[in-house]
């Protein structure tokens, strides 16, 4: 039997692809091991996947900032490193699949040590700090953006982000009964990722009076963000987060506001929803948000509004424009290479195995 493991961890963009790869590796018949942090995000959501075994290993964060856990985590990172070569000898993988975090790194060098493999996934415009320093040890990258796969050369290649097959089976009709809609409004739905997006939350609720008047507004906001105000509002639905019922959510949308993580981008893309996208802001956070953000603007696929200029009052001029676009909109986003790179992806991790074996 061919072994796989799949490795990254930090957020929900670093293990969504997974989740999407996963039932496919086991219609080829892999036996699925994931390495991961002992509690991080990914501890919970795969240790509840069946046919999917989880190995926790120590690790450290990658910081740009100054902590003193920066003289602390070198360590963890160094234990990590010599479980996760360990753990490669015990299983011996044919191939490892990475999506980035500070996890993957000492996976990726475990790896290497054993000669095992390595495919690397990298979702945002540049690479991140994680995929940087596997670079060395990785024999291929596969990129969401084609600026990405050009910024890391001849090993990678542009292939969209694995997206889970079941996004694609939402209907409209339970979308409406979900969200406490009749649909005889345009539906803007707000997306803030699992946490949340503070600064969007607060002047989407300022900008309800006139926004309502246009569109039924669904709020995901995240997780302890409810505005208990609110609850009840015509026209006007708010929800922590969702996970199952989230492709009937995106099956009843009209127009999508979000932030800008690339996954999230990924799946708007390919259920050809107009965006009007405000990234994180580069002082909270390396800037990638922006640049994909602003790649996609530059293909014409949505619209941007920065954090920095966004008012209630600029905020529901920005979704108006949006909104008045939307048909350019749809048909550049029919007509854009395809965003769902699980086929690719797949396909790159039978390649990698067969040139490391000589076939």
């Amino acid at each position: 039997m061919k072994k796989i493991v799949l490795t990254g961890g930090g957020t929900l963009g670093h293990v969504t692809p997974h989740l999407a790869l996963i039932p496919r590796l086991r219609e080829e018949g892999y036996e699925i091991h994931y390495i991961g942090t002992e509690n991080g995000m990914e501890a919970d959501k795969m240790r509840s996947v069946p046919g999917v075994t989880y190995h926790a290993v120590k690790s450290g964060k990658l910081r740009r900032y100054f902590s003193w856990q920066n003289f602390t985590d070198p360590f963890r990172v160094m234990a990590g490193a010599v479980k996760s070569t360990r753990l490669m000898g015990q299983i011996r993988p044919n191939v490892v699949f990475s999506k980035g975090g500070f996890v993957a790194v000492p996976v990726v060098f475990g790896a290497w040590v054993h000669r095992i493999p390595v495919l690397c996934h990298e979702s945002d415009l540049t690479p991140g700090l994680a995929n940087k320093l596997c670079k060395p040890f990785a024999k291929r990258f596969a990129t969401t953006f084609p600026e990405c796969a050009e910024a890391l050369g001849p090993k990678a290649e542009m292939t969209g982000t694995p997206l889970r097959p079941e996004l694609f089976s939402g209907t409209r009709e339970k979308g409406l009964k979900l969200l406490g809609f009749d649909g005889s409004k345009p539906v803007l739905l707000m997306m803030g990722g699992s946490s949340g997006a503070q600064s969007v939350n607060k002047a989407l609720r300022e900008a309800l009076p006139v926004l309502t008047e246009h569109f039924d507004v669904a709020h995901l906001c995240g997780k302890g963000n409810l505005d208990e105000s609110l609850q009840g509002r015509k026209g006007y639905t708010q929800i922590e987060f969702l996970d199952a019922d989230l492709p009937d959510a995106l099956a009843c949308s009209d127009l999508v506001l979000s932030r800008a993580g690339a996954n999230a981008l990924c799946e708007f893309q390919a259920l050809g929803k107009p965006m009007l996208l405000v990234p994180y802001p580069k002082g909270a956070s390396r800037g990638d948000q922006i640049l994909n953000a602003r790649s996609l603007e530059k293909r014409g696929l949505c619209h941007v509004l920065a954090q920095e200029e966004m008012t209630a009052e600029t905020l529901t001029e920005a979704v108006m424009e949006t909104w008045k676009d939307r048909e350019r909109l749809e048909e550049a986003l029919r007509n854009a290479p395809p965003a769902n790179g699980t086929a690719r992806v797949l396909e790159m991790i039978e390649e990698i195995q067969g040139k490391e074996s000589g076939k």
